[in-house]
């Protein structure tokens, strides 16, 4: 099969690219060549930008791609560019939207495709939804060949997971020099963290499959910790022990608002996902990565470079911020919940 990517060289998309070449396919990577991560040499690589409709329709023609799959639409007006473009000129398109469409605060912890979608609290979410939204009557007025793909936290080399703090180094960095992070709430809320290899097992296998036109799939592993959990065992591979303090998600938000929509829109939430309707499409699929062995890779991979250890001076002053409110509040004799 001939397969486009759009986006190939992010956390998800490489190793996307990658197994999809392990299956043989020929792969073409559209991207703006910005990325830190360098596309596989044999990989077609077109740089160029996403919403160029002309370039996008002039590359579909010429490549007559079996697959497309966009990781890098965020806005109905990139679905709309997409549309343009592939209509016609492809069996199957897969959009990868996010977990962080499903319905916050949830009414059961165990999320399925058919949990409903809404989030009011994450504009980016909303997007995704507004999204999938459109491409559903797409699907339903002119049988655009859709699939919708929705993964939660996933994870690789380059990344280190955080609910408080993002996915870079500064909380490894806090970590190793004896300073606390963040967690929310009691740190005790459930959470599914998944390596990109395992992912890009579940998504590659849904390449040509008729079945999947028109549905939506979210991939995760099965491991499930508590986000305590999680931090802890990032201290544990960086050779240290985690000190950690718990604050209210909504205090978080309110004291540094660039935390507030991927918290109190994502993660303060426990998320548990059935992964029975990717198992059905793709036999065999199955996570065999622990969150344990991927950040050992993460760590290894920024280990290996100093240059990769970049500290966020921004997020790290807001962690201070957040770490002296929750002192205040311990000298007070209050209790955080």
């Amino acid at each position: 099969m001939k397969i486009l990517f759009l986006g190939g060289t992010g956390n998800i998309s490489s190793a996307c690219v990658a197994h999809a070449l392990e299956k043989g396919y020929e792969v073409t990577i559209f991207s703006r060549g910005q990325s830190e991560l360098k596309p596989d040499p044999r990989c077609k690589v077109v740089v160029g930008d996403r919403n160029d409709r002309v370039t996008l329709e002039n590359l579909a023609r010429d490549g007559r791609f079996d697959v497309i799959a966009d990781f890098i639409a965020y806005t109905p007006a990139d679905i709309e560019t997409d549309l343009a473009a592939f209509s016609g000129k492809t069996g199957h398109y897969l959009f990868v939207s996010s977990a962080s469409v499903y319905q916050k605060p949830p009414r059961n912890y165990l999320i399925s495709e058919t949990t409903p979608l809404a989030n009011p609290y994450w504009e980016y979410a909303r997007l995704k939804i507004a999204c999938e939204d459109r491409l559903g009557r797409a699907y339903k007025e002119d049988r655009f060949p859709v699939t919708i793909v929705r993964p939660s936290y996933t994870f690789g080399p380059t990344w280190i997971p955080a609910a408080v703090g993002g996915h870079g180094y500064t909380n490894v960095f806090r970590l190793r020099h004896g300073l606390p992070i963040v967690s929310h709430g009691d740190g005790q809320s459930l959470w599914v963290m998944t390596f990109h290899t395992d992912f890009a097992q579940g998504f590659v296998g849904l390449f040509g499959q008729v079945r999947a036109i028109g549905e939506a799939f979210h991939i995760t592993s099965d491991e499930v910790l508590t986000w305590d959990q999680i931090y802890q065992t990032i201290a544990e591979v960086a050779g240290v022990e985690a000190r950690i303090v718990h604050l209210p998600s909504e205090v978080i938000a309110t004291l540094h608002p660039p935390f507030g929509g991927t918290l109190l829109g994502d993660k303060a939430y426990s998320a548990v996902f059935d992964n029975s309707k990717i198992k059905r499409a793709v036999p065999g699929f199955k996570a065999t990565v622990s969150f344990r062995d991927g950040i050992v890779q993460s760590l290894a991979w920024h280990d290996a470079d100093p240059r990769r250890q970049r500290i966020d001076k921004k997020v790290n002053a807001a962690l201070d911020q957040l770490v002296e409110v929750y002192q205040e509040i311990i000298a007070r004799g209050a209790v955080v919940r």
